[in-house]
């Protein structure tokens, strides 16, 4: 953009460019009688008449900045650590809230978070769990007998494996009687409440642990429909 100044010397009036006035703090020479002067202040409307070209002057030494206008002002670059800090603060909720979405994985790869895992929850109202892993868990034995102080009463064992190297969940257990055709004649469903025994909360919320075993012995009512077999599958409901 170019703009018109007057030197106030001769009189002569010069075509300037913001660049120009901006650069060298407004301060020019006259081309003609090589005066120095404030170019800014000597601004004047377009006329018509001779123009002469400017020489741009280095202001002098000690001048204010804060004498040039704003619109010939070099612009200030942006800040940038600022767009960083909000990047960063943006990637540490992303990563939180995975975190907190797999956070039974994570409990499991690194149990020292699992306490500060458990603290999140108390706080958002989420629960953690232990794994569950079905395919690691395994049923080592089990049988079904009469029980001979009572009729109608059957007497089941059973030893479940975690074969994990990590505590799970108890699993549940689907216990089905069956007659001589294999036809199931009681199905009922065990939860780890019905076979932990004593303190079956306290024992829940610790779990199976890695590579350990649990004996499970039950006496059933089989309201007299002498099963002959049974069928014994683990679940996590």
């Amino acid at each position: 953009m170019s703009l018109l100044a007057r030197c106030p010397a001769c009189g002569t009036t010069f075509r300037v460019q913001t660049a120009q006035l901006a650069a060298k703090g407004g301060k020019v020479r006259c081309g003609k009688c090589a005066a120095v002067f404030d170019g800014v202040s000597a601004l004047v409307e377009r006329e018509a008449g001779a123009l002469e070209p400017s020489v741009p002057e280095t202001p002098a030494a000690g001048e204010a900045a804060a004498t040039t206008p704003e619109f010939l002002r070099p612009p200030v670059p942006p800040r940038r650590y600022a767009w960083g800090f909000w990047v960063a603060l943006a990637l540490l909720a992303l990563a939180g809230q995975v975190l907190m979405h797999y956070r039974t994985e994570a409990a499991t790869a690194w149990p020292w978070l699992r306490p500060h895992l458990a603290a999140a929850c108390a706080v958002t109202g989420c629960e953690l769990r232990l794994p569950r892993r079905p395919e690691l868990l395994s049923i080592e034995s089990s049988d079904l007998q009469s029980d001979r102080a009572r009729d109608n009463v059957v007497v089941f064992n059973a030893v479940l494996r975690n074969r994990a190297a990590f505590a799970q969940e108890y699993p549940a257990l689907e216990l089905s009687l069956t007659d001589e055709r294999d036809r199931a004649v009681l199905r009922r469903v065990l939860l780890p409440a019905d076979y932990l025994g004593a303190a079956p909360a306290e024992r829940a919320a610790q779990g199976l642990a890695g590579g350990a075993e649990i004996g499970v012995r039950l006496y059933l009512d089989d309201g007299g429909r002498r099963a002959v077999g049974y069928r014994l599958y683990l679940f996590f409901p």
